[in-house]
Order: C-alpha cells, then structure tokens, then sequence
C-alpha cells in the first residue's frame, strides 16, 4: 500500500523551500525530503537505544554522502560507484555538523547518527545548507531529546543588495557567499568567503541571514506540532556535584601556582598531567569506575579555574591581556627549488607553506554535484601528529585538515589574479610544523609570504587570526588570537581572515547556545586591529610580491590562434603536440577558444615553441616570404611546404634569375628554398617566385614579371594537395607562358 508522506512548505528570502516526512525511511528516528527548485536532500536521524558503555563523551556522528545520480552522472572513478567522500562532501558534514552538536545535552552517552545523502542536483541551487536544515528537521521530529530547531541560510550580496539562498549563478557575481546557521535567539554557525568586505557590512550581513533563516525556524515548529514523536527519555551521567566540588577544592591552588609560573605547553601540560595523575590516585584508589570520575571532574575544575582567572582577573593562561598576540617572526625562500615558501610563527605555532606554479591542464577536474569543473587554485593543510609533540599513526588527512584547508583557500580566493592576468593553476601546501592554537590562520599568513615570495601578483597581501571567547551568564571576554588552551575550554572559535580593506572569510565554531550580533561585532573589530598588526609584522619580511617569478618557475606565454587551427597543432592522438613539447623543452596546453599557454623554463625554449605554433596556424599572405622544404619536383616547377601542411608551386620560370633548363639543375626533394608568394587564386592555390626574393622586388613587381602567376599552383596538403596536380600550371605550354623567359626574362632590371 502506497504511504504518502506529509508535506511542510515555507519561503525563505523569494524561494519556495518544501519539507517532507512519513514516507521514506520509516525505521529512522526521524526522516525529512527537502527541496528547493530541483535540489532534494534526505536526512536521517536515529539514537540508539542504549548508552555506549565507557564514553567519556556525547557520541554523535555527522555523515553526508554525495551521490552521483543526483545530478545524472555516473561516478568517474574505476570502480565506478561512490568512493572516499569528496571535498565538498566532508565540508558539507562539518557544516551540518557545527550547528547541531551545541544544542545536544552532552552528559548523554547513547550515540547519535545524523546522515544525509542527495537525492537530486539541478546544478542551479546548492546542496550544503538543504542539509543543515534537513538534517534539523530529522531530530526535531524524531524521538531523540534535542534542543533545537536550527535554520540554515545562504546569502549572497549583488549590487550592494543582499540576497538569501542565491542560485549558483548569481554566486558567480556575488562578492559575499556566508553560510549562516542559528536559532530563534542567537547565531550557532558562520562559513563565509568575501570580496574584502568592510567589517560593518559584514556585520549587516550577519544580521539579514539571521532573520531570513527565521521561516526555517517556524516550519520546524510547525512539524514537531503535527508530527512530531514524543522525545525519548534516556539516561545522562552528570559530573557529580560533591566530587567536582571536592576536586575543585583540591585542585584550583596548584592549578593556579602552574598557570602563574612561567611555562611552555609543554610545561603547563606536564605540570597539569601530574596534578591529575595525583588526584586520581588519591581519590580514585583502585577503583577504575571512581578514577574515570575524578578525571571527568578534574577537567571541569581545570576549566572552571582558567575561565575565572580570565573573567575576574583578565589573567590568560600565558599572561597575555585580552588583546595581545603572541611574538611574531617570518621568513620566506626556505626552498632554493620551491617555486616560493613562507615561514609564519605565531607563539608555538608554526606553519611552512610551500607554492608551486603549473599550468592550465594542471587544474584541478572536479567529480561532484556542483556545476564547477575545474579549480585552478588548490590549498593542501597538513596537521603530523609531531606538531603536537605525539606519536601518532598517519591515516591521510583528517576532516580537520580538509577543513582547514578549504578556510585558508577561500581566505586567499579573492586576491588570486585571473586567469587571464596570470595563466598559471597554482598549488599552496600548508606544513603545520608546531602547534598550539590558531594553525588555519598561521597557514593563512605562510600563504601570503609563499605567493609573495613566488612572484604572483596577488591583489593585497591577506592574514588572520582567531578569536576566542569565556563567557558565563552576561559577562563575557572577547581573546585575540587564541592558543589550543584558550580553544579547548572556551565557548568559541572565530577564525577572521582579510586584507587591510576587509574581509575574505569568516569561521565560527561555538560551544554554546548561540552568539548575539553585538558580540559578533565585537570580536570582528577586535580581529581587525589584531589582522592590521599581523600584516605589519608580514610586510616588514617582504613589502610586495616580487616583481620577478622566482628562476624555477616556468613562464607562460600566451598565444592566440584560430579555432580551426587547434587541431592542426594537437594532431592524430595528440602526435603534434607531444613531439612539439619534446623538441622544445616545453608544456603546451591549449583552450577550446584557441588560447594556447606554453610554459618553459628558459627564453629559448619558449621562443621556439611560441614560432613553431605560429609557423603550424599560420595562414599563408600575398608578399609574404617564406622558406620552405621542397617536397615534390616535376618537369613544370617545385612544390614548396612554406607551412606545415601548406605548399605552393614555384614554375620553373620562377626558380632563378637566369634561364632554367631543369628544375632539378637547381632545387631537389628535401631542399630549403627561400621564396615569395604571389599569388593565391580562389580555390587556395599559391603562386611562389623564387625570383621575386633574389630579385627583391615588390609582390606587385612580381605579378607583373609572372604573367604565369594568375593560374597558381599548390595549396594546403591536410585535404589530399588539392592544386598539386598539373592543372592551371601548363597554360599554353609546359612553362605557363612564353618559352623565351617564362614571361619575365626579357625585361629583366
């Protein structure tokens, strides 16, 4: 029997959105379908019945899997099907996931699965934010206890105008892609990219995308009313009160005589880890249940004392105020053979960037829903476990990393020179070397010195810094350019990236319930002063790009030829443009517009490259001289391949300024002959003087002294040498004129 499925619809900005449960997937918690234009995604979300033994934390997965038949395709790799999540997918799970995760009763130990798939692609609306608000409409009406609903919203600004949920079309003129996600109150989520948007707009900003997520709120509400589950009531396991009072007690003065001395990490957290390894074994003893405890409530009391110093004392846990960066130094040209590098260190983190320059066809090709193909600027963040001082097993990169990386990419998007100022695709590889906070952002500063130090000409030299923030009830503190402490027990991450004009991307991971416009203020321009210091501190290092790329780098030189001439240069499976690259040394990528780049290491190589592409499209022009290879004789003239593919017919009258008895008397087969064209008929057919050069006459002297010439002779060879028969050379006689001097020689100059 078929079970039809109640439908929710709302309008966020102009757009219709349509929300759908009770038909799919009824075993789940809780399922929805949404869609917007032609763009579904399916969300899932289900708990499980008991608590996971031995967690020490709230199990929630987030997952997103992008599906090819979505969008009509089928996957391109060998197997054929779904593989390792793409880029785009493991962004759009993090996403998804950020909003969610503040809003779940974390002393909860039963796990909780979140997974999304799409389920139709109309290459105009994007796929990210349907999930977030999919994935909220799935727990809000499920079973599992969440303290939702959270909307989700997209929003471009064209025109100076802002625009909620723009299609990918009006992305590609907009200078502003935030992706904002919260509840009714306050903001959960910020991603953004930006064309060095001023600090006020983005503030405006982040004020329309909170109320145009609003529909999203209500149509939610409006689903748990009608149907809704009852929530379950499941276990917690709360910090127990007396313990944690206890351990507080104990702990708070060493815990206060570590942070006050002098230290490291390294220090801090060995002092630190000795203090808890006594605490636990002295109320702990042998009983492993009672040691987890102490350990759970020790890091609360750990928590509890750095949040205190820092909003009653204004006392961070390296001494700095709230305001201050840690010490700053630079370096670039770590690499004699990198293209360019840049060393940014900040405190104890520390970031190599490494750049390299390649071309065209290098460009990233991109196997997703989105309607890019291509990407020709890449950013790559490694995060080795020694940054940290651990030991680790390397399994590739992280979710973190390809965050990460995606951050520092859109950070730097927007100075980027186009591809028709600068015809490279360009690599950025972030080492994360040591870490204690804030990496993304020293990535983000290294970026900057390695382009700098390669020669790009990028529009403004860009850096960041992450904000951080304590608060408890309505008393808060804003940090400037937080440490891995300052992250791991504060309520927030705000990662700010911009030039000296403004901003070109925005991070915010929160811990808590939400975050008032005035906070988010606060911190933007708090980030400003810190972002305008740091970029001092860069530009005292290296003040411009250089204004040379670097000698490793090889120089693309950009040649336009005729569409119908692409193939004459690529040749049958690309013979032509394979040996071409071989005899000069070079890398030759060519455009379906007839834009050819050809990249080489040395002047010599390009030039010769750049002439023999010039000499194969090359049309043939009246006057113009040639020297060409003999490729045929007959009794009548020579034929002549002054292009590739391309010959004419020297007559015989024509090879010298005396008399020829034989054509053979002067050229033969595989001879170069110097020659002028005098003349091309109508069906293509090329006239050549031999004469006309040694002579140095015009090409009007020329036709005149050939009377011959009008008939032509020769053509272009790629169709089967039309002209290189006999026809149209004989005239009267063998020699197209009069025998006497092929109807020049008597009046010889």
């Amino acid at each position: 029997m078929e079970q039809n499925g109640k439908q929710f619809n709302t309008v966020v900005g102009d757009r219709i959105i349509e929300l759908e449960t009770g038909k799919l997937a009824g075993q789940a918690g809780g399922s929805v379908t949404i869609r917007l234009g032609d763009s579904m995604v399916f969300a899932a979300a289900t708990m499980a019945p008991q608590p996971r033994e031995n967690a020490g934390f709230f199990p929630l997965t987030v997952e997103y899997e992008e599906r090819m038949y979505a969008g009509g395709r089928i996957p391109g790799s060998f197997f054929r099907r779904e593989g390792r999540p793409s880029t785009e997918a493991i962004l759009t799970a993090r996403l998804t996931d950020r909003p969610l995760r503040p809003l779940f009763d974390q002393t909860i130990r039963n796990e909780v699965q979140v997974i999304m798939f799409s389920l139709s692609a109309d290459q105009e609306n994007p796929l990210d934010i349907l999930a977030i608000n999919a994935a909220s409409a799935a727990l809000m009406i499920s079973d599992i206890p969440w303290a939702g609903p959270v909307g989700a919203v997209r929003i471009g600004r064209v025109a100076g105008k802002f625009i909620a949920n723009p299609t990918f079309s009006e992305m590609e003129i907009s200078d502003l892609d935030l992706r904002i996600a919260g509840t009714r109150e306050a903001i959960l989520m910020v991603e953004c990219g930006a064309s060095e948007l001023p600090e006020d707009v983005m503030v405006q900003a982040l004020e329309f995308g909170h109320q145009s997520l609003q529909p999203m709120i209500d149509v939610q509400e409006q689903m748990v009313t009608e149907v809704g589950k009852p929530k379950r009531v499941v276990p917690t396991f709360p910090i127990d009160e007396t313990l944690l009072n206890e351990v507080v007690q104990r702990a708070a003065p060493s815990l206060n005589a570590a942070l006050d001395a002098p230290h490291d990490k390294a220090a801090l957290y060995a002092a630190v880890d000795a203090l808890e390894a006594e605490l636990v074994a002295e109320l702990g003893g042998e009983d492993a249940a009672k040691a987890d405890a102490v350990k759970v409530a020790f890091e609360e009391a750990y928590k509890k004392v750095v949040r205190e110093r820092i909003l009653e004392r204004g006392l961070r846990p390296d001494g700095r105020s709230t305001t201050e960066i840690r010490p700053i130094w630079c370096e670039v040209g770590n690499s004699p053979r990198a293209h360019g590098s840049g060393l940014f260190t900040r405190g104890e983190t520390q970031v190599l960037t490494m750049a390299t320059l390649g071309t065209p066809k290098e460009a990233q090709e991109l196997d997703n829903l989105s309607p890019t193909e291509t990407k020709r600027y890449m950013h790559h963040y490694n995060f080795p476990p020694y940054s940290t001082g651990e030991v680790k097993m390397l399994r590739g990169q992280s979710r973190r990393e390809i965050g990460h990386g995606a951050l520092a990419e859109r950070a730097l998007e927007p100075v980027i020179p186009s591809e028709e100022v600068f015809p490279y695709t360009l690599r950025l590889v972030s080492e994360v070397l040591s870490s204690n906070g804030s990496s993304s952002m020293g990535s983000v500063c290294g970026s900057t010195l390695a382009l700098m130090d390669t020669g790009v000409p990028i529009k403004a030299p860009v850096a960041g810094v992450a904000m951080g923030l304590i608060k408890e009830a309505d008393k808060y503190a804003i940090l400037t350019d937080i440490q891995g402490l300052e992250d791991h027990l504060g309520d927030m991450d705000f990662k700010v990236a911009g030039t000296t004009a403004g901003i070109t991307a925005l991070q915010m991971d929160i811990k808590i319930k939400g975050l008032t416009s005035e906070i988010m203020s606060q911190a933007l321009a708090q980030a400003r002063t810190a972002r305008l210091s740091i970029l001092d501190k860069m530009l005292a290092v290296l003040a411009a790009p250089r204004p040379e790329l670097k000698p490793h780098v090889p120089r693309i030189t950009i040649v336009k030829i005729p569409i119908d001439k692409i193939g004459a240069i690529i040749g049958p499976g690309g013979k032509n443009i394979r040996a071409l690259q071989e005899e000069t040394n070079t890398k030759i990528d060519i455009n379906d517009d007839g834009t050819v780049f050809i990249a080489a290491t040395d002047k010599t190589s390009e030039m010769m490259a750049r002439e023999r592409i010039e000499s194969i499209t090359e049309s043939p022009q009246l006057g113009r001289i040639y020297t060409g290879k003999v490729v045929r004789t007959t009794d009548f003239g020579a034929f002549v391949e002054i292009i590739p593919n391309v010959d004419g017919m020297v007559h015989i009258s024509q090879l010298d300024t005396e008399r020829v008895e034989s054509v053979t008397d002067v050229v033969n087969v595989g001879d170069e002959l110097t020659v002028m064209i005098t003349n091309i008929d109508g069906d293509g057919k090329i006239r050549l003087s031999r004469q006309a050069v040694l002579e140095g006459w015009t090409v009007e002297q020329a036709q005149e002294m050939d009377r011959g010439g009008a008939r032509g002779g020769g053509g272009n060879r790629s169709g089967g040498r039309p002209g290189g028969d006999r026809g149209g050379d004989r005239g009267s006689n063998r020699y197209g004129g009069d025998r006497r001097g092929g109807g020049d020689r008597g009046n010889r100059r």
